[in-house]
């Protein structure tokens, strides 16, 4: 088998894996933070739709969106199928905020 070396503790496995877990963790961190910094700009975007009686989805915005970011995830080597599927959560949830926002302002 050459070079590889078969880890056989649990405790040695940790120790391995555990830089690399580190690094997830801080791409996990700037991730959380961009989503919510992303939300932000939607809970603005929410308002200002709500005041102007614009609709929360506008379809062909959401086109633009799921393909670009999979053109951006090809590019990159990242399977375009799993990142138009995140994206397509994000813009879900977007939605809702916006719908939210709209009953909110129709209450209010």
């Amino acid at each position: 088998m050459g070079d590889t070396k078969v880890v056989d503790t649990d405790t040695e496995i940790m120790r391995l894996l555990q830089p690399y877990r580190e690094r997830i963790d801080t791409l996990d961190d700037q991730i959380v933070d961009l989503l919510a910094r992303r939300f932000a700009v939607i809970r603005e975007v929410a308002e200002l739709k709500a005041a102007r009686g614009i609709p929360s989805v506008l379809p062909a915005r959401v086109t633009e969106v799921l393909d670009r970011n999979a053109a951006a995830a090809e590019a990159k080597g990242l399977d375009p199928d799993v990142v138009r599927q995140v994206f397509t959560y994000l813009i879900k949830h977007a939605h809702d905020i916006e719908d939210r926002a709209k009953h909110a302002a129709a209450d209010g």
